[in-house]
């Protein structure tokens, strides 16, 4: 009872943005409308201080919110994050909610390198078993979405993973195929683009890291290929939230993510941004517009684990792109990094 009476209250304080529906924007070829705020749902499948009641209240104020698009994966604690986003989809029947998720690498190795043979990572019976897995978990007959979880182009003329997709397709299981690029490596999708089977790839994308719209926007542009873009805070250091003495508990991805001088030198640059911040807004509110302002994005997802995170993050939506000086501004802050060990 009491969690029906906070799940009401907070569709109270969304009702807002319930008369003023989410901007919209074309998913590719896919003939998709989605909102442009999508939810990135990575922290609440297995980063430390995740509950799952939390999860579930802010997932649901989402959807009052107007976002459409959720993307989970397997790895998302062995498919937690989808039995989460399950439940929620059986609860909106009367709401069109896309979903992507992701199928692991067989070699549970992120990041593909191009050395690793395609049957170590995703042989054909690999994909149609986590196929079956997230149906299962998600409670669907079709996937809207599903995407390699790691990627090498090395693999893009091989044929047995492209019959493996097209036969999915086919019966009906999966309505799109998609990539989500390794981190830091935009351009390692290119050619398997070109064999015109992959309908979105999803790659991270940000203030920092603008190194997408060298080769890879482009290309999708060209081809109609959706775009999403994730990692809109670079792991919280866009959210003008982190310090250089900020820690996290023993087993959480962050610890590996900011080792060495990383959290250092990504704090630093953060703050270099808090004076181009625009009067009344957060950092984080100015890096989800950044993205915004490339039409070139299908949706940006970013993570939204706590009720206070999913009202800040679809506001972004109504406020439009940022000027252009602030942009050229904000584009001077490009930062590219090499592909570090643990990155995908």
């Amino acid at each position: 009872m009491v969690r029906e009476a906070s799940l009401g209250a907070q569709a109270t304080r969304s009702a807002v943005r319930q008369n003023r529906p989410m901007q919209q924007r074309g998913f590719g070829r896919t003939g998709w409308q989605v909102g442009d705020i999508g939810y990135g749902m990575w922290g609440m499948g297995g980063w430390t201080g995740s509950d799952d009641e939390e999860s579930r209240a802010s997932l649901e104020q989402a959807v009052h919110g107007g976002c459409t698009f959720f993307d989970t994966a397997w790895a998302y604690g062995m498919g937690h994050s989808e039995r989460l986003l399950g439940e929620l989809l059986q609860a909106h029947p009367e709401h069109r909610l896309y979903t992507a998720t992701k199928i692991p690498p067989k070699n549970a190795r992120w990041p593909a390198r191009a050395e690793y043979p395609l049957d170590d990572v995703f042989p054909a019976d690999h994909i149609r078993q986590f196929t079956m897995r997230s149906l299962e978990n998600l409670r669907v007959s079709t996937l809207d979405l599903i995407q390699f979880h790691v990627w090498s182009d090395s693999w893009a003329d091989d044929v047995r993973w492209q019959h493996a997709i097209e036969n999915l397709k086919h019966e009906g299981l999966v309505r799109a195929v998609g990539i989500s690029i390794n981190r830091w490596e935009p351009e390692n999708a290119l050619r398997t683009l070109r064999t015109g089977l992959i309908d979105a790839v999803q790659v991270v994308y940000n203030i920092f890291d603008q190194a997408p719209e060298d080769e890879l926007f482009p290309a999708c542009r060209e081809l109609n290929v959706a775009v999403i873009a994730r990692v809109p805070f670079d792991e919280g250091t866009l959210t003008g939230m982190l310090t250089p003495h900020t820690r996290w508990p023993e087993g959480d991805f962050r610890n590996g993510y900011f080792a060495g001088n990383n959290l250092r030198d990504s704090v630093n640059r953060a703050e270099a941004l808090r004076p181009l911040t625009p009067l009344g807004e957060t950092m984080a509110t100015l890096a989800l517009r950044w993205i915004l302002s490339n039409r070139d994005v299908s949706v940006v997802i970013p993570g939204m684990r706590r009720a206070a995170h999913v009202d800040a993050n679809l506001a972004a939506s109504d406020r439009g792109p940022l000027p252009r000086p602030l942009l050229e501004a904000l584009r001077r802050h490009r930062w590219d990094r090499r592909p570090a060990p643990n990155s995908d």
